[in-house]
């Protein structure tokens, strides 16, 4: 894979760092979440997000 430019890794971090957001967030809504579906739906998003970021992540450790 062709070494990122400074634009690319830029938009990296912020992608990286917006899905790390929406795990913590998400996260704490499903540990909130009274409702037995709601809060399934919320601890799958958090799992998305975090898998979201680590694939993301991937990247810079090329």
């Amino acid at each position: 894979m062709p070494d990122l430019n400074q634009v690319e890794l830029q938009n990296l971090r912020h992608l990286i760092g917006a899905h790390d957001t929406s795990y913590q967030k998400l996260n704490t809504y499903a540990q909130q979440a009274v409702d037995p579906q709601i809060k399934q739906v919320f601890a799958k998003s958090a799992q998305d997000a975090l898998n979201t970021k680590q694939k993301l992540m991937t990247f810079l450790q090329q």
